[in-house]
């Protein structure tokens, strides 16, 4: 999570090509006719110890002759020499470097060895290198171009970050032939040292990328890149292609959740956690460059379609419907307008079909009234080439309505070939999206809404779960450490609704017998109505093995099935260990859907939350969706939404709708069961039934292992160990807590309470409120980076201190506000010194604040607590404070 040093890899003053050559057909070569044209304001320094000069520019015979530090080397020496390259010119104090040379991760052995070599010269010294085996790193803004690619694109806000060498190639080589620019092209290759997360971080603050593009095959560090990417998607577009989809998972799972929760399901869930944009192939790929590229966004998923052909506007709105976007409905005022403007058989309705002989000025009448529609969220364009009207022209008059920069972004689609390509050509001159077919078009539509959906559910201030609800959670350790102790893999069914029950997920009532006598007495005391099942640690599949009877009526027919029961069980897996039966009530819920709810791990991004349609035939309905946890509410509506077993949830026919907000509440509670104990590898809820009534789990199996053997968690859950109760001076006492996203309300009713002059100084304007996009971002936090420690009494919220990091993770800025009316209690100083503390745990060296000068009760208590002070370099009426937390 660092960009240390970016900026000397970005932003060099000074580059040095070690192993330029003048040899044809080589990589030097093409590095050094890259670097050494006249695009680059700055010393290019060839190294080569066999060359007087590369081409007409003087080559340095070694590192140690050049006449300068470089800040950026790019490297492509034999793969056997570039530890020690690098080593030499860190030591003599460059802060970057490319290596473009293959042969190391790529294989076991010596390549993998000299990766380690270059690990260890990263420890050692603060030296940033991309690659190994990348084509280089492109800054257009700047002139930079580092690498090997046949060309260079115009400037732009575009950023281009891949692992693949090629795909930068036919991005690059698409976007200049579209007049599409680049802020940045980078080619990570084998990420040892620079991957997608420190990228993500880089590109967010660089005021010159507005959009961020990823090809991506595989995350080194899921929660750093978590992090970033949540960060970065809260101000900027991020869209990513991820290849490898069809790849099988890494091990073959127990339970359906782990074979249902695929490796690429679960990396779909995490970019739709991030807010990233996912896209599945290099076409779609250049479409959202095409659309991205130019800026545009939409409020939501109405789609205008203005066409001079009705067959093209079908095709059109097939692919909206397909997508899930929406027909705008014309205002009233709209169709009035377009009557007088129209011929009287245009179509009267959206598509707007304005009659295959439309001259250029028709397309400009049309569109003038449609952008200006509350109706209409975006219009596109479509223009089929007629023997009788100008597409050139047609193309013009529509670039003049956008030059009028309308309310709406306009998409277009000139279809066909040659007779088209003048007029595509003066929209890409424009940087007007434009596409090849109707349903690219719409596609670039939908990127947009998409994008505007992830962003806008990052920023949605979830409700939190019932008053009151407080999981037994020790009850819950204790089942799972009995287990672990007899070294069992998985808990007996029992012990599993055990859990499930110590969260307050309903479960049906089971008991345990050891053999069919006690199993009849079991039945008796259920009401003679129940299901058996063989209970055995080696059956994770009783259906499978005859281990299931459904419908069982009184004491002797219990007895008989189970004898049954032992004696089928025992010819399919004589090996399997029998402890007895669970005798469970046969549940009776008129009109119950069967679903699936459970836990996963992935090896990458750790525990997943799944659910779907459940039953027998589960892993063949193939109607689930995964997430990753922690889960609030409405991530837990979008996880059930994603599915078609959604539908019949609400309800048809004779049948009610079912009670989804008892079945959210149960995905968030299993949510926290990940989240509290990584013991756990898998958990199955299946079936879970759900009517109009609530929800009950009629069967789980939970599979454990050891906490050290488990994988991490991508994104920080809710620290609940900083939670803690204090008094004030004055007798008041409070709970001090991590902010929570739910605390939105509260944080607003604080800045409503708080006098205008304390909310000046806190925020260095006159502010008197918050809107809602500032008051969720400084609600929803990355805990791994920030934390915001309020102080409540009764619901409402007294007091925040907060803490960000630098992505270096050693210097974090911190901002406090206390309410007006409980200032002079002590508040403030025991938020600041919870602060502190914390930050010296997460390992931060340094605590900064810059404070106003007339804030003298802030400065008097920062010199308490041991912060300098000095004049702020930025403002005279500013004080900058700063801790030496390491000490």
């Amino acid at each position: 999570m660092s960009i240390r040093n970016l900026d000397k890899l970005f932003n060099p003053k000074s580059v040095a090509i070690i192993g330029a050559s003048n040899r044809d057909q080589s990589v030097g070569k093409v590095l050094s006719r890259n670097l050494l044209g006249d695009t680059f304001n700055g010393p290019v320094l060839p190294v080569n110890p066999h060359e007087n000069a590369i081409g007409s520019t003087l080559c340095y015979r070694s590192i140690g002759s050049l006449p300068m530090v470089p800040d950026l080397a790019v490297i492509c020496t034999p793969a056997a020499t570039v530890p020690t390259v690098l080593e030499e010119l860190a030591a003599n104090g460059t802060r970057a470097a490319v290596v473009v040379t293959a042969g190391f991760g790529e294989a076991d052995g010596e390549g993998a060895d000299l990766a380690q070599e270059i690990k260890r010269i990263k420890a050692q010294y603060p030296l940033r290198v991309v690659g190994p085996n990348c084509v280089g790193i492109m800054v257009p803004p700047i002139g930079l171009n580092a690498s090997f690619l046949h060309i260079q694109p115009p400037a732009g806000n575009l950023a281009f970050v891949t692992q693949s060498g090629a795909v930068a190639s036919a991005v690059v080589d698409h976007a200049a032939h579209h007049n599409i620019g680049f802020s940045h092209v980078v080619s990570l290759g084998n990420m040892t040292d620079v991957d997608f997360g420190d990228m993500l971080d880089y590109l967010v603050a660089d005021p010159n990328t507005k959009a961020i593009l990823l090809y991506i095959e595989s995350i080194s560090s899921p929660r750093k890149f978590m992090s970033a990417a949540r960060a970065a998607a809260r101000n900027k577009p991020v869209i990513a292609i991820k290849s490898g989809r069809n790849a099988a998972a890494a091990k073959a799972a127990a339970s359906h959740t782990g074979a249902l929760a695929g490796s690429d399901e679960v990396y779909h869930a995490a970019f739709r956690r991030a807010g990233i944009l996912r896209v599945y192939d290099l076409l779609e790929l250049f479409d959202a460059v095409n659309t991205l590229g130019t800026g545009l966004k939409a409020a939501s998923d109405r789609l205008a379609i203005v066409t001079n052909g009705g067959g093209l506007g079908v095709l059109a709105t097939e692919t909206l419907i397909e997508q899930g976007g929406r027909l705008a409905e014309l205002a009233p005022e709209t169709v009035e307008a377009l009557n007088a403007k129209l011929p009287h058989t245009w179509s009267r309705g959206n598509p707007i079909d304005i009659i295959g002989d439309a001259p250029p000025e028709r397309y400009e009448a049309a569109l003038e009234e449609v952008v200006k529609d509350p109706n209409v969220d975006a219009v596109l364009v479509l223009n089929c080439p007629t023997a009788i009207a100008d597409s050139v022209m047609a193309a013009e008059k529509v670039r003049a309505v956008i030059a009028k920069k309308p309310r709406v972004p306009i998409l277009t689609n000139w279809v066909g070939e040659g007779a088209q390509e003048e007029a595509k050509k003066a929209f890409y001159a424009a940087s007007v999206p434009s596409y090849n077919t109707p349903n690219q078009a719409v596609t670039g539509f939908m990127h947009l809404v998409r994008y505007k959906r992830r962003r806008d559910l990052l920023m949605q201030t979830p409700p939190s779960l019932p008053e009151g609800y407080h999981p037994e959670t020790e009850k819950a350790r204790a089942i799972i450490n009995r287990a672990l102790a007899e070294e069992r893999e998985w808990l007996s069914e029992p012990e599993a609704k055990d859990l499930l029950d110590c969260y307050g997920i309903p479960v049906v009532e089971t008991l345990i017998a050891k053999d069919p006598e006690e199993a009849g007495l079991a039945a008796v005391e259920l009401g003679n109505h129940v299901v058996l099942k063989i209970l055995s640690h080696d059956i994770t599949h009783k259906s499978d093995v005859g281990g299931v009877r459904l419908d069982l009526t009184g004491r002797q027919q219990v007895v008989n099935a189970a004898d049954e029961m032992l004696r089928t069980v025992r010819n399919v897996n004589p090996e399997a260990r029998i402890e007895g039966f669970a005798v469970q009530r046969m549940a009776t819920m008129p009109h119950a859907e069967e679903l699936i709810i459970g836990i996963s791990t992935d090896e990458i991004f750790g525990p997943v939350i799944l659910f779907g349609k459940g039953g027998v035939e589960v892993e063949v309905a193939k109607d689930s969706s995964v997430a990753l946890p922690p889960l609030n509410i409405p991530l837990a509506q979008d996880l059930v939404q994603r599915t078609r077993v959604w539908s019949l949830l609400q309800g048809y026919r004779n049948r009610p709708p079912a009670a989804v907000e008892e079945l959210v509440s149960a995905l968030v509670k299993l949510s926290q069961i990940a989240m509290d104990f990584p013991e756990i590898r898998e958990l199955d809820v299946n079936p879970l039934y759900i009517n109009d009534r609530g929800i009950l789990a009629l069967d789980a199996r939970v599979r454990v292992q050891k906490a050290e053997d488990a994988v991490p968690v991508a994104i920080e859950p809710y620290p609940k160990h900083l939670e803690r109760h204090i008094s004030l001076d004055s007798g008041l006492a409070l709970n001090v807590r991590p902010i929570r996203p739910e605390d939105e309300p509260a944080l607003l009713q604080l800045i409503e309470k708080s006098s205008l002059d304390d909310l000046r100084r806190r925020f260095f304007a006159p502010i008197k409120t918050l809107p809602h996009e500032t008051a969720a971002r400084l609600t929803q936090i990355d805990y791994d980076r920030e934390m915001a420690l309020v102080a409540e009494s009764h619901g409402e919220i007294l007091g925040v201190a907060r803490l960000t990091a630098d992505p270096h993770f050693e210097t974090c800025e911190f901002a406090a506000l206390v309410r007006t009316d409980q200032q002079g209690q002590g508040l403030g100083r025991r938020l600041m010194g919870d602060l502190i503390r914390h930050a010296h745990s997460r390992g931060l060296k340094k605590m900064i604040g810059y404070v106003m000068a007339e804030n003298k009760g802030m400065l008097a208590l920062c010199r308490d607590l041991g912060f300098t002070e000095t004049a702020s370099p930025d403002d005279v009426g500013t004080r900058l404070v700063t801790l030496d937390i390491a000490r």
